[in-house]
């Protein structure tokens, strides 16, 4: 039986206290175990006193920092059930999500409420509290935030000669609803991800197991904690294993992030694939496109030498202490993925979905198995609904992670499922003897060839976004023919002419064409003059692109 991962945290509380916890990097704000803890009760003083009960829905908006961890944790640890909202989202849509999930108090970001306080607030919220500093900046007439002094004084009351380890008790109840986290904003009808406490640990007890750390290592946390694959796996396994967080606070560009990575000098680094890939386009390809390089990449003796160094090298920009790199959220580009490997670079990629809190598929590096997701994690099943001659069908999966349905959206839920009870993942994939997980592409995304053979557009991309001068790419379908909407790599193209670019696309579509299979040849290239919009996973926006 998994055990509820306020149980951990309680656990690593007690045994280091004094040890600090969470950490705003470049910051003067820092809170020890012990002071986690103590926010967390003063924040539960506050709800009490506001007549928030065990349940009900309190909101989260706001970049990553250290009081949005303690904010959640606070949460969770009354038995409240945290609405979880991506900053990125619209002002509207943050409106029209805190009224959708009944959020009666909303913990939020100077940066979201500079823009979310020119909307009308939905009459279920009682309040909106500042991430910076806890201070009310919005109330409605009917209710009462106690102040610092009123909260100040009852917990002088409850613990007179102050907080200790032994007085620290979370209730927790793994069927309970724990977190609504949206997919979306308000196009449709949102989804709002239910998650018991049963598959927040589930996932938590997998990390554990999975990338065991020893207390007091650290992480920089760079990934969106309002997206469940920062939230379990820079925020919540690592802090109930005892290490030290620091957030990234703001925008995390090239420079801070390699100057936090130094620093910090974390023992897991968790990104997508873009950030990796951006690196070695920069740093490991004109160097392993030399000549030379290449002439004694695959030399005995030599080669050994060779790869270790660029081993060594790359380990030292994320830090020096690396001991696992975890990508998820896409696809990694082939060539980057066997240079890694080929190096032994302590890479895994995963497999998962925010209907599954996120965790489908994973492995540890040492037995990841290239251009898989991995295999089943601990109690999780996967299948392969129908698949062809080729192996090749949906994803379905049922376990211990999967979500309780989407938050007051019958319609959606019962989509999701299949009448046997196994959830849809939408995406498409095989799986080989070993359980491997092959992800070949989005159901939604897929083409039907003239003779109907199964296009996957992901597969033609990564070819693709290897050739010359590419960045991203992307493929679309116009009139029965495949187009190749591609934005360039600024880094190689920013003194070139368009005509340039265009040449060397067109030399980019002749090369392509031999690499992939007559019936999925692409048609045209078309170079775009903007990038592509991103979800927050770093994800493209197919559908904005036609």
């Amino acid at each position: 039986m998994t055990k509820h991962y306020l149980h951990y945290l309680t656990d690593v509380m007690t045994h280091q206290w004094n040890d600090p916890a969470l950490t705003d990097y470049n910051e003067n704000h820092e809170y020890t175990f012990g002071q986690l803890a103590e926010q967390m009760i003063r924040l539960h003083l506050l709800f009490e006193q506001m007549g928030i009960k065990p349940g009900d829905k309190i909101a989260l908006a706001g970049r990553n920092c250290a009081n949005w961890a303690v904010a959640y944790l606070a949460i969770a640890a009354y038995e409240g059930v945290c609405v979880s909202i991506l900053q990125d989202f619209t002002a509207e849509d943050i409106a029209h999500l805190l009224e959708h999930s009944d959020s009666e108090l909303l913990f939020v970001g100077p940066y979201v409420w500079k823009e979310l306080q020119t909307q009308t607030m939905p009459k279920a919220l009682k309040a909106a509290l500042s991430l910076e500093d806890w201070r009310t900046l919005y109330q409605d007439k009917k209710a009462k935030v106690p102040t610092t002094e009123d909260i100040d004084a009852a917990f002088k009351a409850k613990y007179p000669h102050g907080l200790a380890p032994e007085d620290i008790y979370f209730a927790a109840d793994e069927s309970k609803l724990c977190l609504i986290n949206y997919t979306s904003g308000s196009t449709g009808s949102p989804k709002g991800v239910m998650l018991n406490g049963r598959s927040i640990s589930n996932n938590i007890e997998v990390g554990m197991k999975m990338l065991p750390v020893d207390p007091g290592q650290r992480l920089v946390s760079m990934l969106p904690l309002a997206h469940m694959f920062g939230q379990v796996c820079e925020l919540l396994y690592p802090l109930c294993s005892g290490t030290h967080i620091y957030f990234l606070t703001k925008s995390p560009t090239p420079s801070i992030l390699l100057k936090a990575l130094s620093d910090v000098q974390p023992y897991l680094v968790v990104t997508v694939p873009l950030v990796i890939e951006k690196i070695y386009k920069k740093n490991l390809d004109p160097l392993l496109s030399k000549w030379i390089i290449r002439m004694f990449w695959h030399t005995p003796g030599i080669s050994s030498i060779l790869k270790s160094r660029v081993k060594s090298g790359l380990r030292s920009a994320f830090g020096g202490k690396l001991r696992y790199f975890i990508c998820g959220g896409a696809a990694m580009n082939p060539i980057v993925e066997k240079c890694l490997m080929d190096i032994h670079f302590p890479l895994s990629i995963g497999y998962g979905m925010t209907e599954c809190g996120p965790l489908i598929g994973g492995n540890p590096p040492k037995y990841f198995k290239a251009r898989t997701g991995g295999v089943p994690v601990m109690g999780m099943d996967v299948k392969i609904d129908q698949p062809n001659e080729a192996g090749i069908g949906e994803i379905l999966v049922k376990g211990e992670n999967v979500m309780l349905g989407y938050y007051k959206n019958e319609e959606a839920t019962k989509a999701a499922f299949t009448e046997d009870g196994w959830l849809r993942t939408g995406d498409l994939g095989r799986l080989d003897k070993k359980k491997n997980i092959y992800i070949k592409g989005r159901c939604k995304t897929m083409f039907l060839g003239a003779s109907g053979q199964n296009i996957y557009p992901e597969e033609i991309e990564d070819k693709l976004n290897n050739q010359e001068a590419v960045g991203e790419s992307l493929i679309v379908e116009r009139e029965g023919k495949l187009v190749a909407l591609v934005f360039p790599d600024e880094t190689l193209t920013k003194r070139m002419t368009l005509d340039e670019i265009q040449a060397i696309m067109k030399a980019n579509l002749e090369k392509l064409n031999r690499l992939i299979p007559s019936y999925s040849k692409v048609a045209d290239i078309e170079v775009q003059d903007k990038p592509f919009e991103h979800t927050p996973k770093r994800s493209i926006k197919r559908f904005l692109y036609k």
